[in-house]
């Protein structure tokens, strides 16, 4: 259904939850692609830094209000992909710059290993704005992933008791 990341692409996996407090937490798992391509044609960053993970994650009240920051989200970390770069593969001195970048942004640094079974990916190509277009199934498979079971009519439950 969606686009398979190119080795020229960055693909998000996102996923949402309700926490006890009942707000959306909102996990993304975006896979940058390969470094940009010097003058010459050579890549410009090692090749054992080809490509790179930086889990994200946010909490919104709504699910439209989750569903808006995950657009802005991802237009972010597109846009800013060779600063996290910077510190996701050249792994600075300073640990916590990620975390100071990503702040202003509003996001977090998503530390848990384990990732919902329900997701939805994004494949986009490096240096592009992520297209509207692509954030209407996206929007639709998250949705279906939240939405409470349908429940069993209780008569027939009954029943078969």
């Amino acid at each position: 259904m969606f686009p398979k990341a190119t080795p020229h692409a960055n693909e998000y996996v996102c996923a949402i939850e309700r926490n006890q407090n009942g707000k959306y937490n909102v996990r993304i798992r975006a896979t940058f692609g390969p470094g940009k391509r010097g003058a010459n044609g050579d890549s410009a960053v090692p090749a054992s830094h080809n490509s790179w993970t930086l889990p994200v994650y946010f909490l919104a009240s709504s699910f439209n209000g989750a569903m808006k920051k995950l657009e802005e989200a991802l237009q972010m970390l597109q846009k800013n992909e060779d600063r996290l770069r910077f510190w996701g593969v050249e792994r600075t001195d300073d640990p916590k710059l990620t975390g100071d970048l990503l702040r202003e942004w509003g996001l977090w640094l998503d530390r848990r290993r384990e990732f919902p079974r329900k997701m939805a990916e994004l494949g986009v190509p490096r240096e592009r704005p992520v297209p509207a277009s692509m954030l209407a199934p996206l929007r639709r498979v998250l949705a279906d992933s939240i939405a409470p079971e349908r429940p069993v009519d209780r008569d027939r439950a009954l029943a078969s008791d």
